[in-house]
């Protein structure tokens, strides 16, 4: 009798997710007992009626390692555990369906669950396998959040998406003597503003983990500048970056646009213009570097199901692939350290963070 792995995608897309799908299926193909089944968009596959499964052979998966997004699609808001159901009336009800995840997962034979999230979708996680779930963790985020792992893969193609963005923009910035703002994601950490910023030559990195002040950001600015006007200035932001007011109060939420609104207010005279990226960090063809961290952690779940190292999270750590409970990953967030060898590397090309 076959044993069977059920892959789950849960919180957001981001590049890499199909070379993880694309390294389980292989590394299940060398046993001769073992299929894989996929769950469509999250936990709605294996909750919905009906269900709706993917059975996942080789050639579905042949060559998917360089597609963005994933086959299986994804969602950040189908939690099991306050899943949202449908009823008569109408409304929508947050119910715990994980006793019917449970049992839907004992019926069909599935022997494990491979969740491949990131930090939120592990605390799910845990609580899945704290209720009896054969579970293993794979860590995905492009805001390499993720505490433990030294990288979770989507972080490195983000980075090389906002470095490009950054090229462009000091070209156009240079031309026409202005400021140019590029917001990048990072609600809490500021990872991808401060890799992106010392790749793409910015003047100034702003992260949530520094409060900025306005003035020094503007002081950073003038020294671009000659009396006569000429020159050009680079701000990489991270969106939950913030500052305080001269009334105290704390901004934060479109940031590039407040920071924009802000010089305005001041009286800074070059033309002062600001992008947003966007889900444009999330989308595109996985680079290398990511294609192959993806791999190895696909791998490795396979190979801790096989073992079965249940309630257990594969992970990148000190250039190696291992794995570490998942009771030690949750509840700890991965910010920029402000001792982390980037931001001493940034402070000494003249990045100023605006502190």
């Amino acid at each position: 009798m076959k044993q069977r792995i059920l892959i789950v995608n849960s919180g957001g897309d981001c590049p890499g997710m199909n070379a993880v799908i694309r390294a389980i299926v292989k590394r299940t193909h060398l046993e001769s007992n073992w299929e894989v089944i996929g769950s469509i968009n999250g936990f709605d596959g294996i909750l919905s009626e009906p269900l709706e499964l993917m059975p996942l052979t080789q050639e579905k998966v042949e060559d998917i390692q360089t597609l963005g997004g994933t086959i299986l699609t994804t969602n950040n808001r189908r939690n099991p555990f306050n899943y949202p159901v449908l009823q008569e009336d109408g409304t929508i009800k947050k119910i715990d369906y994980t006793d019917k995840l449970i049992y839907n997962l004992k019926v069909l034979g599935f022997d494990a669950l491979i969740h491949i999230g990131g930090n939120e979708s592990h605390k799910i996680s845990l609580k899945l396998y704290e209720k009896g779930v054969n579970i293993i963790g794979i860590p995905k985020t492009i805001n390499n959040d993720l505490a433990i792992t030294d990288y979770s893969f989507g972080f490195q193609t983000a980075a090389q998406v906002a470095t490009e963005a950054i090229d462009k923009l000091v070209t156009t910035a240079n031309s026409h003597n202005r400021v140019l703002i590029l917001e990048v994601m990072g609600r809490d950490a500021g990872w991808i503003a401060l890799s992106s910023a010392i790749a793409g030559g910015a003047d100034v990195c702003l992260i949530p983990e520094i409060q900025f002040n306005i003035d020094k950001v503007v002081e950073k600015l003038k020294s671009r500048y000659t009396a006569e006007g000429r020159g050009f200035a680079n701000i990489v932001v991270a969106e939950g970056a913030y500052f305080k007011n001269e009334n105290g109060e704390i901004i934060k939420g479109n940031i590039a646009r407040e920071i924009a609104s802000k010089l305005r207010d001041l009286n800074f005279e070059a033309d002062i213009r600001e992008t947003i990226l966007g889900h444009l960090q999330r989308g595109g063809t996985p680079i290398a570097f990511d294609r192959i961290l993806a791999t190895q952690l696909g791998v490795k779940s396979v190979e801790l199901a096989l073992d079965k190292k249940f309630g257990t999270m594969a992970i990148h750590k000190n250039s190696d692939v291992s794995h570490i409970n998942l009771k030690k990953v949750i509840n700890k967030y991965n910010k920029v350290d402000l001792s982390h060898n980037l931001i001493h590397t940034a402070k000494g090309i003249g990045i100023s963070f605006g502190d």
